[in-house]
C-alpha cells in the first residue's frame, strides 16, 4: 500500500530491497586485483550516513566469524594502524563524501588494499586511479534507500578473498525472508502501519542488543530522522544497564508523554541480554508511551538483521505518511552540505 507524498519513490525503492541485495551480490563477485587472505590483518570500512551503515552491517555479522578485526570509521581521520596489510572499504553512494574521500586517500597513501562500493563521483575516479577493485552502485533516489547496493559488496568480497566462507548461503537465504517481510509489509493492516500509528506524535526510542540489535537500532533511528523528519534516539543492551536505565527514575510525567520504546530482538541473543530486556521493560514501561517489540525472522544473523532494517524502515516511512511529510527531500541535511562547501 504505496504513501500519499513521495517524491523521490522512496516506498518502491525499499520495497525493492531483496532484489537490490541480488544485484549487488552479482555486482561484487568476480572482481579482480582483490589482495591475498594471508597479507589481510585488519578490515575497515568508511562510510557516512545510509553509505556508512555498510560498515554497520559488516561488523555486526563477520565480527564473530572473521579472524580479524573489523573497524567502522564515519569520520574523515582515518585510524593509525591503517598500513599495507589492511582491506579498506571505502563506501559513498553518491561517490563524493567529504569524509569519506578524505579517509580513503589517506588510506592509500599508507598503502592500503582499497575497495571501493561507490557511485559514479570523485571517489570512483580516485580508486580507479589507484587501481583499486570497484562495485558501482547503481543511482538511486537517495543513499539510504541503497542500502542492499553498498552493505552486500563488502561481504561477497570477504568470501571471495577467504575471510568470510558461506556468505553467498547467507545472503540467499536473506533475499528469501526479504522477500517475504516485503510482501507483509506492503499489504494492508500491516505490522509496521501498526507500529507508526502507535508511535503517532511520540519521540521513538530504539533498544537493541551488542550484535546486529544495535546495527539494526542506529539504523531505525537514522530513518526517523531522515524519513519522518522525526527526533529518535537508540540504545544498546547490556551497557545501558550499567547506565541509562537509572535515569528513569525522574520525570515520567513527562517523559510518558513523548516517548515510545522499540525493543527489537533476534535469535541470536545471549541468553542474559534477554533477562535484561525483561528488567529493564519492568523499570521504563511506566515511564514511556508504550513499549513495543519488533522481533527478527529468518535463518541466520544476516537475515535477521536485514529483516529489521526493512521493517524500520517501512515503519518510518508510513510514520511520515500518516503525518503528510514527504519522506524523500532532507532540506537541512543539504543546507549543510552547501554551507561546507563554502568554506
Amino acid at each position: 500500500m504505496p504513501i500519499a507524498l513521495d517524491s523521490l519513490g522512496l516506498f518502491e525503492a525499499t520495497a525493492s530491497l531483496p532484489e537490490q541485495v541480488v544485484d549487488a551480490a552479482d555486482a561484487a563477485r568476480g572482481l579482480g586485483g582483490l589482495p591475498d587472505r594471508e597479507r589481510i590483518e585488519n578490515v575497515v570500512v568508511l562510510g557516512m550516513g545510509g553509505s556508512g551503515v555498510a560498515g554497520d552491517l559488516l561488523q555486526a555479522v563477520v565480527t564473530s566469524i572473521v579472524p580479524v578485526p573489523v573497524v567502522v570509521v564515519k569520520s574523515y581521520v582515518l585510524p593509525a594502524f591503517v598500513s599495507e596489510s589492511s582491506l579498506v572499504f571505502a563506501v559513498s553512494c553518491s561517490g563524493d563524501t567529504e569524509e569519506t574521500i578524505e579517509a580513503a586517500s589517506e588510506a592509500a597513501l599508507q598503502g592500503a588494499q582499497m575497495v571501493a562500493v561507490t557511485g559514479d563521483g570523485e571517489l570512483d575516479k580516485l580508486a580507479r586511479g589507484w587501481g583499486a577493485p570497484v562495485v558501482s552502485v547503481p543511482s538511486s533516489p537517495a543513499p539510504r534507500v541503497a542500502f542492499g547496493s553498498v552493505a552486500i559488496p563488502p561481504l561477497v568480497v570477504l568470501e571471495e578473498i577467504g575471510l568470510f566462507p558461506g556468505a553467498s548461503e547467507w545472503i540467499a537465504l536473506a533475499v528469501d525472508q526479504l522477500q517475504r517481510r516485503r510482501n507483509e509489509l506492503v499489504a494492508d493492516g500491516n505490522p509496521a502501519r501498526d507500529l507508526a500509528r502507535s508511535i503517532g506524535r511520540t519521540v521513538p526510542l530504539v533498544y537493541g542488543d551488542s550484535g546486529i540489535g544495535a546495527a539494526a537500532a542506529r539504523r531505525w533511528k537514522t530513518q526517523f530522522n531522515e524519513n519522518s523528519k522525526s527526533p529518535a534516539f537508540w540504545n544498546v543492551q547490556p551497557e545501558l544497564c550499567h547506565n541509562e536505565i537509572e535515569g528513569w527514575g525522574q520525570h515520567g510525567d513527562v517523559t510518558r508523554q513523548v516517548l515510545t520504546l522499540i525493543n527489537l530482538r533476534h535469535d541470536s541473543e545471549h541468553p542474559q541480554i534477554s533477562r535484561r530486556f525483561e528488567l529493564s521493560d519492568q523499570w521504563v514501561t511506566e515511564v514511556v508511551s508504550a513499549v513495543h517489540e519488533v522481533r527478527a525472522a529468518g535463518e541466520g544473523e544476516l537475515a535477521q538483521l536485514l529483516d529489521l532494517v526493512l521493517f524500520g524502515d517501512f515503519v518510518s516511512l508510513y510514520l511520515a505518511d500518516q503525518e503528510g511529510i514527504d519522506p524523500g527531500p532532507t532540506p537541512t541535511l543539504d543546507s549543510v552540505k552547501a554551507d561546507l562547501r563554502t568554506r
